[in-house]
């Protein structure tokens, strides 16, 4: 017999009974029914009912067990008595009469507990992240992320991509966030950095001839965290093919996120045939560039009905040219107590309010807008948005550019408010034609305002003839429920071109060199067209374990403050390693 186990925790069935079997595991749940111990085991596999009463050797035994204790179990197997078999248990018809017990690892007073699911701190769940892992929830949630990536690849080999791995230590980016760096000892005073995703190399090869590339990449970003992103490193299925149009992109990406939904979407409906939003219609209709497509709720512009109109704070926001008023239609919110509720809500986001109009049996609009504007107006404005008597809109006015994002909030909430929210679904979608550019009022100057090194559409005559604001580029998303879960573009292949996008945002062209010199020099000796994308694993995971923190489906995650409490990181270090990386530390006193 195995030194330890014959058979996993979940492997015993009917048809091993009267077997004499041996196990290991921990000790998950121990019951005392009337002088008769029953010991739930537990292993990586599942859960075995152990049994010992007073006529067992093993009782004594049994007795000193305690919670998490990790012990080796003999005895037979037996049919559970009638009545007390379990049926959400794959070895709920059998139990074990244990002969002997050894006690292979004892555990000490447990700091939280592992059977059950209740909510415990999460400074207690991340410095004890290897009893929080033994919990059923997030255990399962790890071994569902290892599906989910291995049906990526497997998905991507089968649409001709082919896999390859890119370096760690590679140099500084400016990719949108800050780099991590790491000190040279071989080269005093100078830099690697992590890569805050492989984009360069990807694309460097393509100029080296390999067509279709896919990892799973590590990617690090020193940025700060919030629950639907991981501080320090995340994982991004990244891609890049070689001799191809955005559609291609498209084509060969859809089915393979579109698949791995389905496969683990546990019967909640997957779009097929995903929409293509443009993001300026996305973010008049959704007030976001990542909408949650789930909620039905469309934004309309209905400033012309206010226009001129008895609603003075309106009218005279319209007078200045690049002012609008936008609707959010309520359907079924047209109560007092629910319009009142939003207003209180825009309130506490730190808004003046948020005007309102009620529709009653009818058809006759209630509330200060409506006895403002007129019946005509109101009429119209119910009309365009094709609101129904029992309904209510609210608007927000002003620029655009200033409300839009607490617009979008607005439109969340009324739908989740209302129940208008489909939560049996993912509804996925490209949202397309991203700005080139955007200007960065704390600098006064233009950004790149997504992926620096996409091609601008419309190519060189946009970037000489065209106002930099204006010009659109081969950019695109995916979003999910909400979450923008991948990104990428058409690459502007061209040398020209790229230093003629840069120098648009402020870098010269030796800045460029001096950057990027290994995909300059690359670009100068043949560079096919290509583009790609990347897929946040963590998030595409997230999603389909129905969690809305990064928290629950990573390892050994970081907390808040970007600490990993477990492992003590990041830590001090010793004056010796200092010395040999030639670094001193200029610590500001506390």
């Amino acid at each position: 017999m195995h030194r330890y186990r014959t058979h996993t925790c979940g492997a015993l069935r009917d048809s091993d009974i009267d077997q004499t079997v041996r196990l290991s595991g921990w000790c998950h749940r121990i019951r005392d029914h009337g002088g008769v111990l029953f010991i739930d085991l537990r292993d990586h596999y599942g859960i075995t009912q152990c049994v010992a009463d007073p006529d067992s050797p093993a009782f004594k035994d049994a007795e000193k067990l305690r919670s998490e204790w990790v012990v080796r179990i003999d005895g037979r197997v037996r049919r559970r008595p009638g009545g007390t078999e379990n049926p959400d248990l794959p070895t709920g018809q059998v139990e074990i009469f244990i002969t002997e017990i050894e006690v292979l690892g004892p555990a000490g007073e447990l700091p939280l507990p592992v059977f059950g699911e209740q909510d415990y701190p999460e400074d207690v769940r991340l410095r004890y992240r290897f009893l929080d892992l033994r919990r059923e929830k997030l255990h399962q949630n790890i071994m569902t992320r290892g599906a989910i990536v291995d049906s990526m690849r497997r998905r991507m080999k089968e649409q001709g991509f082919f896999e390859f791995q890119t370096p760690i230590l590679t140099a500084s980016s400016p990719e949108g966030a800050r780099d991590f760096l790491v000190p040279s000892r071989i080269h005093p005073g100078k830099f690697y950095a992590l890569p805050q995703a492989p984009q360069q190399y990807k694309q460097l090869l393509m100029m080296s001839g390999f067509d279709r590339y896919f990892q799973i990449a590590p990617c690090f970003r020193d940025e700060d965290p919030r629950a639907d992103r991981l501080p320090g490193e995340f994982y991004q299925l990244d891609v890049e093919m070689s001799f191809i149009t955005q559609d291609d992109v498209f084509a060969a990406m859809e089915p393979v996120i579109t698949g791995v939904f389905e496969e683990f979407a546990k019967g909640k409906r997957v779009t097929k045939g995903w929409p293509r939003i443009a993001f300026a219609d996305s973010m008049r209709k959704y007030g976001t560039d990542k909408p949650d497509l789930r909620n039905p709720i469309e934004m309309q512009d209905v400033s012309e009905h206010f226009r001129g109109s008895g609603f003075k704070v309106f009218a005279r926001m319209l007078e200045e040219e690049r002012n609008q008023v936008w609707a959010i239609p309520g359907p079924g919110g047209g109560s007092r107590a629910f319009c009142d509720r939003m207003n209180s809500w825009a309130q506490g986001e730190g808004q003046p309010g948020l005007g309102y109009i009620m529709w009653r049996e009818g058809g006759e609009g209630a509330g200060p807008l409506a006895n403002n504007i007129g019946a005509e107006r109101t009429e119209a404005i119910r009309a365009a948005l094709g609101l129904k008597a029992g309904d209510a809109a609210f608007f927000v006015a002003g620029d655009p550019s200033k409300f839009v994002k607490f617009a979008g909030l607005a439109r969340t909430r009324v739908g989740e408010e209302l129940n208008l929210v489909d939560k049996d679904q993912f509804a996925l979608a490209w949202v397309v034609d991203f700005p080139m550019y955007e200007y960065n009022e704390d600098d006064k100057k233009v950004d790149f305002s997504h992926n620096p090194f996409s091609m601008p559409q419309g190519g060189m005559d946009a970037l000489t003839s065209q106002d930099p604001l204006t010009i659109k580029a081969f950019q695109y998303d995916i979003t999910c429920n909400g979450y923008e879960i991948a990104s990428g573009g058409i690459r502007n292949h061209r040398p020209e071109a790229m230093v003629k996008a840069f120098e648009i945002a402020g870098y010269g062209e030796q800045e460029v060199i001096d950057r990027f010199g290994g995909m300059y020099r690359a670009f100068q000796y043949g560079a096919p067209p290509h583009g790609g994308m990347a897929a946040g694993v963590d998030r595409i995971v997230m999603l389909l374990c129905g969690t809305t923190n990064l928290r629950e489906i990573s390892l050994f995650p970081m907390n808040q403050r970007a600490e990993d409490l477990l492992m003590g990181a990041p830590s001090q270090v010793a004056p010796k390693q200092l010395r040999e990386l030639h670094i001193r530390l200029n610590l500001q006193e506390e």
